[in-house]
């Protein structure tokens, strides 16, 4: 027989044992309690726990002396518990050795501490007999030998090691919990031993506050300094009833008959002909609580406050109660069967709404949950809040009809404590409005659609997208691209616009993008077509750590745009084997499932934690609605700033807008996603998607993500100002066309690149050449003739000025006319002059007159005249 226990754990992390149950690790390590047995015979082991977060892992799962596992993959994950309660386990053992492992790994991401897992109760079957009997330890007793368990001593005994009866405190002086091993003095009694009450109304529909002492008492009034019970109230007037209730003459509340509505302090009346109830409920008044809501007190490692309540009534609020230990958890639960749109109006986005006004009053470390219970399936917290809260509101949206369980639970502190410190810690729900509830109450009617005369002129339902006409009674169609108001059906102003590159669905009730996008950018239309990325997309991004070393990613799945306007995204916390498939085939029943257009998940890898496959968790929803497209960098409020991706210097970004309905703690109204879309032909096909190196989480608040999707897909359609034409030489009579892409080009598709084209062209070479040469020689033709010219006409100059000059010389004497040339006869007898250097204008007319062998020369003459002698 072996029976061998081990406790692995790191750092300061293990599991705790905490007298009657054992509690794992509130942290993000992992964790692991094992224990090992040897079985004669087949058996089975068996054990109680309590597993209510699921940002813990819980696994249990059995190995061979081999290290085998000799369960599934699928069977090692622990369900969650359903209501805070104690959940029993078993699994069947096979003869031989078996290593038992119960293992918990905390996904401690945020600022919150994980809830811990609980066991107690282990029971193993098949072990081989055993002769040796061990002690009942201190606080336990067996009163039959050889028993297999001991029993606990109950409040206000005690006893020691091995004992087989339990001793009694002193009576009026001392006092113990369950399962101790000694008594304490009681001490004096004061303010914090004492809670007050406010009392039903009363035949006279009076009421008052009352002070109890918190049960167990504990504490001594007959001591000097011990405070007295304080004196009851005077008695008030009960406060009204809640609308849609009325008084009947007593002292309670009556709902009113269906199709009737009150305030709550008149009688019910019937709604007006051609108008509808309101149905919901709504409490603000707090006498008693209603019917459909219970309290409850819990603890899991006592029994003190078992059959207290946890909550008490106060007139304008409900208050938590004292309880029994400061650990405990006080629970207020609210039955809802259904939900049911109004007839008339109806928007199948959005079922219903539960809000709810609360503040809480702490000194340490206190927690307010609300959770929902779907089906009766699994509980699961929607929010939570820590410490002291002022007086806020929180609204959570129902998306599908089933039947609901909402849970209020407050812990004033989760380490347990001997005293009580932190009694006066508090939580007050002012508040808590259902709408459109199945079989509620009304307070008001609302214009409906009328019916014909076959149908009694009564109500009738308008179909979906439809709005009722105010003057007509009737049902109208919203017009096009336009959704209609969740809360408001009557009047043609229910019809909310879409925004901008945005239109409604078939029913009108949600805005999405078609894909497509145009605006005008430096007198050109920019068309563009994201009908490619109409698939989701999914970015994951990381790794990143926790304070522990913990590896995680953040998993991102965005559904950008077309598919009628369904919401494409899947998030799922998937920590078993279920595939997203399955999810969605039972997402009627699964809460851990998101369906939207932009949603998280975080990822642990398998090799972060020894896990033999990737774990998903906390998924949620980033981006439920559509508010529309724009090169703008604001839209509803929500901005992108231009350091968040620095802007393009070509074309602007294309940026999707979107928001969150769901609030949370952190985020009081909702989350915001902005996609932009950025022209890249480099990257084809989905391309890629990235975050701002300012937030390299994708968000840099929590509450508002901004991506960046680069990609051929984003870039406008190509029009013939996106090309030029280059036209080649002509050769060989032939000429070519070309056409290029302007640079950096910023389109896609669209009018295609044209073809190259080839003309025919006439051949220019030969008459160029030709003209040249003809235009040469006549050019130095009239310069040749120029210069002869030139030159004849001063040798006639020369001849004309030399007659003046001998004319001149005569005196009174009328000079014969001389003659420029020789005549017949005469001997040319005058002296010639022969000049040696032919000047340039005697080259270039010996050039133009082709007389090379002569050289003109420069003749002096001499008069013709006989000289006297």
């Amino acid at each position: 027989m072996i029976h061998v226990f081990y406790l692995f754990y790191f750092v300061s992390s293990s599991w705790i044992p905490r007298g009657n149950y054992i509690e794992s690790n509130r942290d993000d390590c992992t964790v692991s309690l094992i224990y090992a047995v040897h079985l004669k015979k087949a058996g089975s082991v068996s054990f109680d726990y309590q597993y209510v977060d699921n940002n813990m892992f819980f696994e249990f799962f059995i190995q061979n002396d081999q290290c085998q596992e000799t369960s599934s993959a699928s069977e090692k994950w622990v369900k969650l518990s359903e209501n805070s309660e104690w959940m029993h386990h078993s699994v069947a053992l096979k003869s031989g050795t078996n290593i038992l492992y119960w293992r918990t790994t905390g996904i401690l991401l945020g600022s919150k501490v994980v809830k811990p897992v609980l066991i107690k109760n282990i029971t193993i079957e098949g072990v081989a007999y055993t002769s040796e009997c061990f002690p009942c330890k201190p606080g336990t007793y067996s009163d039959t030998p050889g028993s297999s368990f001991c029993k606990i001593c109950p409040r206000n005994t005690y006893s020691d090691k091995g004992a087989r009866e339990c001793n009694k405190c002193k009576q009026d002086t001392q006092y113990s919990d369950e399962g101790a091993s000694k008594c304490l003095d009681r001490p004096p009694c004061s303010n914090k031993d004492t809670f007050q009450i406010h009392t039903p109304c009363d035949n006279e529909g009076k009421t008052q506050v009352i002070y109890k002492w918190i049960e167990p008492k504990i504490c001594r009034e007959d001591m000097p300094d011990a405070m007295k019970l304080p004196a009851s109230g005077t008695k008030e007037d009960c406060p009204p009833c809640n609308p849609g209730f009325y008084s009947n003459g007593t002292s309670t509340c009556s709902p009113c008959p269906f199709g009737t509505f009150s305030d709550g302090m008149q009688e019910c009346k019937p709604c007006a002909a051609g108008t509808e109830p309101i149905l919901g409920f709504e409490y603000k008044w707090w006498n008693v609580l209603p019917a459909n809501m219970k309290t409850s007190c819990f603890n899991v490692g006592n029994s003190k406050c078992d059959g207290m309540n946890g909550w008490e009534v106060a007139g304008d609020h409900v208050q938590s109660g004292a309880g029994g230990s400061d650990n405990d958890y006080l629970l207020l639960n609210l039955h809802i069967p259904g939900f049911k749109p109004p007839t008339s109006g109806a928007n199948v986005a959005e079922m219903g709404r539960i809000t709810f006004v609360f503040e809480t009053i702490c000194s340490a470390d206190c927690v307010l949950y609300f959770m929902v219970d779907v089906n009766r399936k699994t509980t699961s917290v929607v929010e939570s809040w820590g410490g002291n809260r002022e007086k806020q509101s929180y609204t959570h949206i129902i998306a599908k009809n089933a039947t609901y369980m909402f849970t209020w639970a407050f812990q004033r502190t989760n380490q347990a404590q001997d005293s009580r410190r932190l009694v006066n810690d508090v939580v007050k729900i002012y508040s808590i409005t259902a709408t459109n509830v199945m079989d509620g109450v009304a307070s008001s009617c609302r214009l409906c659609a009328m019916g014909s005369q076959q149908f009694g002129s009564s109500c009738v339902p308008c179909p979906a997208g439809h709005y009722i006409d105010k003057e007509s009674s009737t049902c109208k169609e919203c017009p096009p691209n336009t959704y209609l108001s969740p809360h408001q059906g009557n009047g043609k102003e229910s019809c909310i616009p879409c925004g901008p590159a945005s239109r409604s669905n078939k029913d009108h009730s949600a805005c999405y993008s078609d894909c497509t996008f145009s605006y005008m950018h430096e007198n050109q239309s920019l068309i563009y077509n994201f009908n490619n990325l109409s698939s989701v997309g999914t970015l994951i991004n990381g790794p990143s750590f926790t304070s522990k070393g913990t590896k995680y990613f953040h998993l991102f799945n965005i559904s950008l745009c077309g598919n009628g306007g369904e919401k494409m995204a899947v998030c799922t916390d998937n920590i078993t084997d279920v595939t997203t498939k399955e999810m969605e085939a039972e997402a009627e029943d699964v809460s851990n499932f998101v369906k939207t257009f932009v949603c998280q998940s975080t990822i642990i890898p398998s090799d972060s934690k020894g896990f033999r496959t990737a774990l998903s968790s906390q998924s949620v929803s980033l981006a439920d609605a559509f508010l529309g497209g724009t090169i703008e960098r604001s839209l509803d409020g929500i901005t992108i700033k231009p350091e968040m991706f620095p802007f393009p210097k070509k074309i602007p970004d294309i940026n999707f807008f979107y928001k969150s309905s769901a609030a949370t703690s952190s985020c009081e109204k909702g989350r915001a996603t902005v996609i932009s879309m950025r022209c890249d032909p480099s990257k084809p096909g989905q391309g890629d998607i990235s975050v701002s190196r300012l937030c390299p989480a994708g968000t840099c608040d929590g509450c508002n993500f901004y991506f960046l999707w680069e990609t051929a897909e984003a870039c406008p359609f190509c029009t013939e100002n996106d090309y030029q034409k280059i036209e080649g030489a002509c050769k060989n009579g032939h000429q070519e066309t070309h056409y290029v892409w302007n640079e950096p080009r910023i389109c896609m598709r669209g009018v295609p690149l044209p073809d190259k084209r080839t003309a025919a062209c006439e051949s220019i070479d030969f008459w160029l050449k030709v003209g040249a040469g003809v235009g040469a020689f006549v050019a130095v033709l009239l310069v040749a003739l120029t210069c002869y010219f030139w030159k004849k006409n001063q040798k006639l100059e020369y001849k004309y000025s030399k007659l003046i000059m001998t004319a001149n010389s005569k005196e009174c004497e009328l000079p014969a006319p001389d003659s420029c040339a020789i005549m017949e006869g005469e001997d040319n007898d005058d002296d010639v002059v022969y000049s040696n250097k032919q000047s340039l204008l005697g080259k270039l007319k010996s050039l133009a007159t082709k007389e090379k062998e002569h050289s003109f020369e420069s003749v002096q003459l001499k008069s013709s005249r006989p000289q006297n002698i």
